[in-house]
C-alpha cells in the first residue's frame, strides 16, 4: 500500500493521508459531511479513517484556510483546483488477464498525444490500425492532471490523477486492455523532475518537497533524496505499472533530477515488483550517461543525437541545438550508427561543458531513435514536420534507415500517413500566466534569423488559443497510402529479418562514403552481419558490393536519396 493517497478499507471506511510537515493542524473535508481533524505524527504525516466510499469528494483544509486537493488522488472533479475523488482501483474488470508483455527487441514505438486523438476512447479506436501497420508499442505523452483542458502533459501537477479531458481511469484501463488484446504494449511518459506552474499546492504545506538549492528550466527541483518525496514518485511509477498494467515508462528529462541514486533505486524496485512480466524503462537524459543503461536498470535512452544529425542532413538547418551537429554531420552519423551516441565526452559547440560517456560497448537496442517526436517537432516555432521540411525521397530513405537499423525505432503520430499537419505547443492557461507563456514562447525564438523581428514573432501561434490545439491533430497527407504501404513493408521486414537476430546486436563500425553518404555494419545474435548504406547527399556515390541477401533497396544504386539493407548469414 502506498504511503501517499487514500485507501478503501471496506465497510464504508477509507483511510486518508497527507505529508504536510509545515502544518500543525489539518482537516479532512468530504463534500456533504462534517469536517474531520486529522492526526499528525512526528514525521509530518497526517491521517484519519473516515466514512467514505468510492465516488466521495474530498480535500484537505490547511491552517490558513486554504483548501487543497490530494496530490495522490486518482481522479479530480472540476479540475486541479477542485475536489479529489475517492476511487476503487480494483473496480475495473480486466479482459486480457494472460498478457505479460513483449520482449524489448520486438519494440516499435509510436508516440501519441491522447488529447488530440480524442482522449482515451479515441485512441482506442486507432489501435487496430497501429497494430496492422507493424507498431508493437504505443507511447502516450503524460496523462497526469494539469491546469485547463489542453496541454502537452509536461505541466502536470497531480501525477496520480488522469487528466479529466482525456477520460476516466476506467476508460484509460479499457484502452490499455484493448491494446493488449491486439498485441500492443503501452508505454507512458512520466514527469518526475518538476511540476507545472498552476495547481501545484505542495509548497503550501510541504516546502521540504522541493530543493531550494537547485532548480530546473521549468521551476523548482524536487527533493527526491528525501524519503516521502522519493516514495511519492516511486509509488507513482508502481501505480501505473500495477493498477493500470502499463508495460513501460519513459522518464522525462532525468538530467534535471540530478540524483542517480534515486534513479537506480527506482529502477531496482520496479524490476523486483513485477516478476513474470516484460517491463521496459526508458530514459530521456541529455547527459548521455551510459551507467544508467545497465541491464538491471534501464532498457534504453532516447537518442537525440540520431535525430539531430539526421535533421541536419535532411534539412540543412544549423540554428539552436542543431549547431552541435552541423559540422561534418556525415561523420557524426557514422559514429551514431556504429556506437550509439555521437557525444561521448566531447563538448558541443556553444556548450559550457562536455556531454556524454563512451557508448560503443552497448548493444544497439540500448538506444531509442527517431526522426520526429513531440519535442523536436512541437518545439519548432511553427511545428513543421519533415514532410514539409525536406523532399520526399530523402525522407523515404531516412525512414528505411530508422526502421531497419538495430536501434529501437520510435515514430511520431502521423508519420506513417505522411501527415503535413503541424504539431504545435499548446496550453490552456489564463490571465497573467497565459500572457507570460505566450510571450515567453515567442521570446524563445528571438535569436533565430526567421524570427528576429517582433513582427515575425507574431506569426508564432498563441499556445493558449484553441485553434493551436485543433491544428495539431495529425491528418493524413495527400500521399498517405504510399506512406502506409512503405511503413507496412519495412516493419514486416524488421519483424521477420531483424528482430529474431536483435538481442545483443553490436556495431562493427561505419564508413563515410561521401558528404551525406555512409555505410554501417552490425554483428547480430546469430553471427549474421546486417549492413546498411544510405545516401542523403547531393552527389551519386557507389555503395560497396552487397554482402548476402539484399533485404530492401530504394533509389537507383548509389544515386542521391537512396538506401540499401543487406543481411549476410
Amino acid at each position: 500500500m502506498s504511503a501517499w493517497g487514500p485507501a478503501l478499507l471496506g465497510d464504508g471506511q477509507a483511510r486518508f493521508r497527507l505529508w504536510a510537515p509545515d502544518q500543525n493542524e489539518l482537516t479532512l473535508e468530504r463534500k456533504g459531511t462534517a469536517p474531520l481533524a486529522m492526526t499528525r505524527d512526528e514525521q509530518g504525516w497526517f491521517s484519519v479513517v473516515a466514512e467514505a466510499e468510492a465516488g466521495a469528494r474530498y480535500r484537505f483544509r490547511l491552517n490558513d484556510e486554504l483548501a487543497v486537493p490530494d496530490p495522490a488522488a486518482r481522479v479530480q472533479a472540476g479540475g486541479v483546483h477542485g475536489w479529489s475523488l475517492l476511487t476503487d482501483p480494483a473496480a475495473y474488470r480486466w479482459r486480457c488477464n494472460e498478457w505479460r508483455g513483449r520482449r524489448w527487441e520486438e519494440t516499435v514505438i509510436e508516440e501519441v498525444h491522447a488529447g488530440v486523438l480524442g482522449g482515451f476512447s479515441g485512441l482506442a479506436e486507432r489501435l487496430p490500425e497501429m497494430a496492422d501497420r507493424g507498431v508493437t508499442a504505443v507511447e502516450i505523452m503524460p496523462v497526469a492532471a494539469f491546469s485547463g483542458t489542453r496541454n502537452w502533459g509536461y505541466d502536470g501537477v497531480l501525477p496520480y490523477a488522469v487528466a479529466e479531458p482525456y477520460g476516466t481511469p476506467e476508460e484509460f484501463k479499457a484502452m490499455i486492455d484493448r491494446a493488449h488484446e491486439l498485441g500492443l504494449m503501452v508505454f507512458l511518459d512520466v514527469v518526475y523532475n518538476h511540476f507545472g506552474p498552476d495547481g501545484n499546492y505542495l509548497g503550501a504545506y510541504a516546502s521540504d518537497f522541493f530543493d531550494t538549492d537547485a532548480d530546473t528550466p521549468w521551476g523548482g527541483a524536487v527533493a527526491v533524496s528525501r524519503d516521502p518525496v522519493k516514495r511519492f514518485f516511486i509509488d507513482n511509477a508502481l501505480m501505473w505499472l500495477g493498477e493500470y498494467r502499463i508495460d513501460g515508462l519513459r522518464f522525462d528529462a532525468v538530467h534535471a533530477i540530478a540524483d542517480n541514486e534515486f534513479l537506480d533505486e527506482m529502477a531496482a524496485e520496479i524490476r523486483t515488483a513485477f516478476p513474470g512480466r516484460h517491463i521496459h524503462l526508458v530514459l530521456e537524459n541529455e547527459h548521455n550517461d551510459t551507467q544508467r543503461l545497465a541491464p538491471e536498470l534501464y532498457d534504453a535512452q532516447w537518442n537525440d543525437d540520431f535525430h539531430n544529425v539526421m535533421h541536419v542532413l535532411l534539412t540543412g538547418e544549423s540554428e539552436g541545438y542543431y549547431a552541435g551537429f552541423s559540422e561534418d554531420p556525415t561523420a557524426k552519423l557514422a559514429r551514431c550508427l556504429a556506437e550509439g551516441f555521437i557525444y561521448q565526452g566531447e563538448t558541443p559547440p556553444g556548450a559550457d561543458r562536455a556531454r556524454g560517456t563512451p557508448s560503443g560497448h552497448l548493444p544497439a537496442t540500448r538506444f531509442v531513435s527517431f526522426l520526429q517526436n513531440h519535442d523536436q517537432t512541437g518545439n519548432r516555432a511553427l511545428g513543421e514536420r519533415l514532410t514539409v521540411l525536406t523532399d520526399r525521397d530523402r525522407l523515404r530513405a531516412a525512414t528505411a534507415l530508422l526502421l531497419l537499423m538495430p536501434q529501437i525505432p520510435l515514430l511520431f503520430m502521423g508519420d506513417s500517413e505522411g501527415s503535413r499537419s503541424p504539431f504545435l505547443f499548446f496550453t490552456d492557461f489564463h490571465e497573467e500566466l497565459a500572457d507570460a507563456v505566450r510571450e515567453g514562447r515567442r521570446g524563445e525564438f528571438a535569436s533565430f534569423a526567421a524570427f528576429a523581428e517582433p513582427e515575425a514573432r507574431k506569426r508564432i501561434p498563441d499556445p493558449n488559443a484553441r485553434s493551436t490545439f485543433a491544428a495539431s491533430k495529425p491528418e493524413p497527407g495527400p500521399d498517405a497510402e504510399e506512406w502506409r504501404a512503405l511503413y507496412r513493408e519495412l516493419l514486416a521486414l524488421r519483424q521477420a529479418q531483424v528482430v529474431p537476430r536483435l538481442a545483443g546486436a553490436q556495431g562493427l563500425g561505419a564508413e563515410v562514403l561521401s558528404a551525406g553518404a555512409v555505410t554501417a555494419r552490425w554483428r547480430m545474435s546469430d553471427e549474421a552481419v546486417l549492413s546498411i548504406a544510405i545516401n542523403l547527399g547531393t552527389e551519386e556515390v557507389g555503395y560497396p558490393a552487397a554482402q548476402g541477401e539484399v533485404l530492401f533497396e530504394l533509389g537507383n544504386g548509389g544515386a542521391p536519396a537512396s538506401f540499401r539493407a543487406a543481411l549476410a548469414a
